[in-house]
């Protein structure tokens, strides 16, 4: 937590630019390889399973790791962390452009999500202590905030598709060097010092939740694969239950425990990061199979491919940092958060009504845009839904954790729907047109199980989320960005 005085910090707006492009960085980094997956399996030899571990390596590490990294924030300075995480993430980024084997491209992913959950909850710790004391530069930080965080997953697969058909797959990664470099420049001149606190790191804990995740979403993703038991299967989910058991043991009897269980008889928490991790579950496997479905079905270059999904972002951008505060602040943070789950989930109706012999304006453009609509009031709404209960003491942790469930939710969502694409389609063994007929029945398939998803936590919204009181409603309306 960085220190509060009475007077601005004039360097608060510098602050702000620098941290909310680390945060469009971070998130960025999820969705950049999106577009460039067909080019990275003929380059390095991946199998069609392999290739969302390029997604879900980089995903586990930095989801598993947030509350970590939320923890070793408060213990050694944001600022500290921040810088720290950005070397982690710079030199991996390096090591992930110039890899020439699928084992150790996934090895800089996953080191890359390693710097990402050093870096996000340092980030927004600092962002909230420049404007916590003044309501309405918060409003307007967290607006850009969020803009940036949901820009970034979708300028990411404008970007991959620039880079891959220009440059190389390889600049889908090294891009974040000369940028990490600039912000490590930066970070000293224009970010405040913050302040230290006394207390132990809970690596038990940190490990247990990590290898938890990681086992859960390897069970799914291999759920398919013809070496894969249904028994393998349910041992590997067994187990990972269990991790997650010992990691709730962990946190009830440590005396620093990574997340201290008393946080969650804040209101509305447990229901408002149910539904941010649903929320990533529906968003990220969407982006994932229209890539697809654009690339392998459509056969668009990589670059039209990117190009095809820039409305999508611009979208995003606009309604984020000119509609969502508004639209949260008249009807309530639970009204927008529903509506935008619902208006999501029509648009992956319409995605799994695409056609093999389809076209962008006929059947990609208006789904694409409601998407974006949908997550523009569903992502802040939901953050806020998820933070608003927690003590002040405790607002750091409880936007770490949502952080983190959002994370965890798209690794677990993209696994399951991948294996739902998988048990759909026929043999990709087949060629030309029979071939895109079988891939395209897998991704409609995908795309209907993220609309129950998105359907799912609509509905959880509607009867889980209480707004009690007028009063209760128009304090979030104030935080919303």
């Amino acid at each position: 937590m960085t220190t509060k005085t009475s007077a601005p910090d004039p360097r608060r707006w510098w602050a702000l630019f620098l941290l909310c492009t680390a945060q469009f960085l971070v998130i960025l980094d999820t969705s950049i390889v999106g577009i460039a997956l067909p080019a990275l399996q003929r380059s390095l030899g991946f199998d069609a399973a392999g290739l969302q571990w390029i997604f879900n390596a980089y995903v586990v590490a930095f989801g598993g790791l947030l509350l970590f990294g939320g923890r070793l924030s408060d213990l050694f300075g944001p600022r500290r962390l921040f810088g720290a995480g950005f070397v982690i993430l710079t030199a991996s980024s390096l090591f992930a452009g110039l890899a020439e084997s699928a084992s150790t491209l996934l090895v800089a992913r996953a080191a890359q999500g390693v710097g990402a959950a050093l870096i996000a909850p340092s980030a927004l710790s600092m962002v909230m202590g420049l404007f916590a004391a003044r309501p309405q530069e918060l409003r307007k930080a967290l607006g850009f905030w969020g803009a940036s965080a949901a820009a970034g997953g979708t300028a990411g697969v404008f970007l991959g598709g620039v880079i891959t058909e220009w440059l190389s797959w390889r600049w889908t990664f090294l891009i974040n060097v000369p940028i990490g470099v600039l912000v490590l420049l930066a970070t000293n001149a224009w970010l405040p010092r913050g302040i230290r606190q006394r207390g132990s790191v809970d690596i038990a804990g940190s490990m247990a939740v990590t290898s938890a995740l990681a086992l859960t979403v390897y069970a799914i993703v291999t759920a398919n694969d013809p070496m894969t038991t249904g028994a393998e299967t349910g041992v590997m989910l067994s187990v990972g239950g269990l991790l997650f058991a010992a990691f709730a043991l962990i946190q009830r009897f440590r005396r620093s425990p990574l997340i201290p269980l008393s946080i969650f008889r804040a209101p509305n928490l447990t229901a408002g990061n149910v539904v941010m991790a649903l929320l990533g579950a529906a968003w990220i496997p969407m982006w994932f199979f229209l890539n697809m479905y654009l690339q392998e079905v459509l056969g668009y270059g990589a670059f039209d491919s990117g190009l095809a999904l820039l409305p999508m972002t611009l979208t995003i951008m606009l309604v984020m940092m000119g509609a969502t505060e508004k639209i949260v602040g008249r009807i309530g943070p639970k009204s927008a958060l529903v509506i935008g789950l619902g208006v999501l989930g029509v648009a992956l109706v319409l995605f799994a009504r695409m056609p093999v012999d389809g076209s962008f304006v006929a059947n990609v453009l208006l789904p694409s845009l409601l998407g974006a609509v949908g997550m523009s009031l569903a992502y802040i709404p939901a953050m806020i839904t998820s933070t608003m209960g927690a003590r002040p003491e405790e607002g750091g942790l409880a936007s770490g954790l949502v952080n983190t469930t959002y994370q965890v939710g798209s690794a677990i969502g993209l696994a399951a729907m991948v294996a739902v694409a998988g048990s759909k389609s026929a043999s990709l063994a087949l060629d030309g047109a029979e071939r895109a007929i079988a891939m395209n029945g897998g991704f409609s398939a995908a795309f209907i199980g993220a609309a129950v998803i998105a359907f799912g936590a609509a509905a959880l919204a509607t009867f889980a989320v209480r707004m009690p009181s007028a009063q209760q409603s128009s304090e979030a309306g104030r935080l919303a960005a």
